[in-house]
């Protein structure tokens, strides 16, 4: 979603509210512990999505806990932005941190036909073609056989 000015501004001042109230107000202890990583509110402030991440394993009791508090979070949310229309919210899990941790497991167990030389704080070597490239190399054609016309 293509965001201006305006919206970076209101879903920032809605991220601080509902944090604040997750943080604050909240007394479910199956939201301990739960990162509240973006908010996405509509131009007409009539929707709130907000995107929460948490450990793999507590995906569902955190939804379950997130469900149960929704009437209460809307409306205290409600009371602290002061918008003429207080957004229905729907809550995400973000499985970004998951997602990467998962790709990066992925990359260490590369096949040994894909792996690459790395050094020792483990960046890939670069290798560097410091040796004269023999006549014909440099236009593709190797060792300078002449090509038919």
């Amino acid at each position: 979603m293509k965001q201006n000015r305006n919206s970076r501004r209101v879903n920032q001042i809605a991220r601080e509210k509902l944090a604040s109230i997750l943080l604050l107000e909240v007394s479910d202890p199956d939201l301990a512990l739960v990162t509240l990583t973006g908010v996405e509110v509509s131009v007409d402030k009539s929707v709130l999505k907000a995107y929460v991440s948490c450990d793999h394993d507590r995906y569902e009791p955190v939804r379950q806990a997130l469900e149960r508090a929704r009437g209460r979070v809307r409306s205290l949310l409600g009371h602290a932005l002061g918008w003429r229309v207080t957004p229905e919210l729907i809550f995400e899990i973000d499985t970004t941190a998951d997602e990467a941790e998962r790709i990066a497991r992925a990359l260490e167990h590369a096949p040994a036909t894909l792996a690459v030389e790395k050094d020792e704080a483990g960046y890939p070597i670069t290798t560097h073609r410091d040796e004269p490239v023999p006549s014909g190399e440099a236009d593709g054609n190797p060792k300078g056989d002449e090509q038919p016309v």
